[in-house]
């Protein structure tokens, strides 16, 4: 194949006219790869990394072969976690524009069961979700798949370190097995092959790895006693300014205490870990997203799945257990062409020699400490009680805020629309004064509860 552009691939005229009105127009490495082979019915297993592409290789593929007309569950694609579930349906939404009403339904635990099973008695053509609620939904009957032609397993590699395999085997029991299987992986591990063979039927093997672009990425590391360690990711943030940052340490109690401790010292901080609730994770999300929140606190199974497009640096506040986990952390930062900063703090003890290679070992004495230093959050987050369910979309709520409120297009920023809620990033300083007048007013026509977050 010659040509990197979509236009070059059998694709409807309405798809191509869709990809270059959404920014699609020439294809990454393993878009060029894979698509060619998704297209002509192949299974894959393709090594590729988190921003190269394959949400839509393998979204492409399945939304052109799909049958509008037939409302049956065509496609199945399985997602390690909740956050990437959500952010592939959306892409294939945004995506599936090119023609109407083909329905895609996210299907993930720490939401209500009977409202997706309410959903799945009206069927969908795609279903997006994490392994074990999938697999409830295939055991009690509600969710039929015997017309699934295409099933997609998504970051295979996060899902074996997260201990998915016997749901991800129990899923398969279910499918048809004359279908299309596509398997996408971060790494090469020998299990990730061995789960590619049990799954795969004469599968086409790629590999984008190499001819990827890699991403532009710093990497510092300062010894750092114990008891100073709050003390120097102050004077880290003071000295380099980043617009927003996400702090990995090891345990939960750590994000807490350490995103309290911010938060004392005038630094905007959120912690998020397994021990937040669904909606309470979605509000930490949205807000560091929006950049309603400077700085992220992390736990590493807390941060599978996150995809924060534009983020300034990662902090290791306490080493990763593992080199795999250190190469996920800090490349989260430094895509699409941005230059990334990933800080480490080790004690003596810790392994560093195999970082030896790849980063700078300074002096923590470098790092300036700035007198009544301050990270304020460049938004605030207005949250509306309506969403998709309530037909709400960005134009309305723009359209609200720039008309009776007074506000500028400039003064809002990130609208997210969910089924029964909104998310709405307004400028820090004109947050108050919109919430206040919004809530006397109306949005197409219809008064909706709301409050600041």
């Amino acid at each position: 194949m010659n040509s990197d552009n979509f236009s070059s691939l059998p694709l409807s005229k309405d798809m191509i006219s869709n990809l270059q009105k959404i920014g699609y127009t020439d294809m990454t490495p393993i878009q060029k790869e894979a698509l060619p082979l998704i297209l002509n019915n192949k299974d894959i297993i393709a090594q590729a990394k988190t921003g190269s592409g394959k949400t839509a290789a393998f979204g492409i593929g399945i939304l052109q072969r799909l049958d509008v007309k037939k409302f049956f569950i065509q496609s199945l694609v399985l997602c390690p976690t909740r956050e990437l579930a959500h952010q592939v349906a959306s892409e294939l939404r945004n995506i599936a524009k090119f023609t109407h009403n083909i329905k895609i339904l996210t299907i993930c635990g720490g939401s209500a069961f009977y409202p997706q099973l309410n959903s799945l008695r009206h069927s969908a053509h795609i279903v997006v979700g994490t392994p074990g609620r999938v697999l409830k939904h295939l055991k009690k009957g509600s969710m039929d798949v015997s017309g699934l032609q295409t099933f997609v397993l998504d970051e295979a590699d996060r899902m074996l370190d997260m201990g998915f395999i016997e749901e991800i085997e129990q899923v398969i029991s279910y499918l048809p097995t004359k279908r299309q299987s596509l398997l996408f992986s971060a790494t090469y591990l020998d299990d990730i092959i061995a789960l590619g063979n049990s799954i795969l039927r004469d599968a086409v093997e790629i590999k984008t790895t190499s001819t990827e672009s890699k991403n532009k990425i710093t990497q510092r590391f300062y010894k750092v006693d114990k008891g100073y360690k709050l003390e120097k990711l102050i004077d880290i943030f003071s000295t380099f300014k980043p617009e927003n940052a996400i702090v990995f340490c090891n345990t939960k109690l750590e994000c807490d205490e350490v995103a309290k401790n911010l938060l004392d010292k005038n630094i905007d901080a959120l912690a998020i870990h397994g021990d937040l609730q669904q909606y309470e994770r979605n509000d930490v999300l949205v807000q560091f997203g929006n950049k309603s929140c400077r700085v992220l606190l992390a736990t590493d199974v807390a941060a599978r799945g996150l995809d924060i497009k534009e983020l300034s640096c990662v902090v290791n506040y306490d080493m990763p257990f593992a080199k795999e986990t250190y190469t996920h952390r800090i490349g989260r930062t430094g895509r699409a062409g941005h230059e990334g900063l990933a800080f480490t703090f080790y004690h003596d003890g810790d392994d560093i020699e195999q970082y030896q290679d790849e980063a700078l070992f300074d002096d923590i004495a470098e790092l300036k400490a700035i007198d009544d230093f301050e990270m304020k959050p460049l938004f605030g987050t207005v949250v509306i009680e309506g969403g998709k369910k309530d037909k709400l979309r960005k134009g309305d709520i723009l359209g609200a805020l720039t008309g009776d409120v007074g506000l500028s297009g400039s003064d809002v920023g990130q609208i997210d629309i969910y089924e029964r809620q909104s998310y709405v990033a307004i400028k820090s300083n004109k947050a108050e004064e919109a919430y206040k007048k919004l809530s006397k007013g109306k949005i197409k026509g219809k008064k909706f509860p709301l409050w600041i977050l």
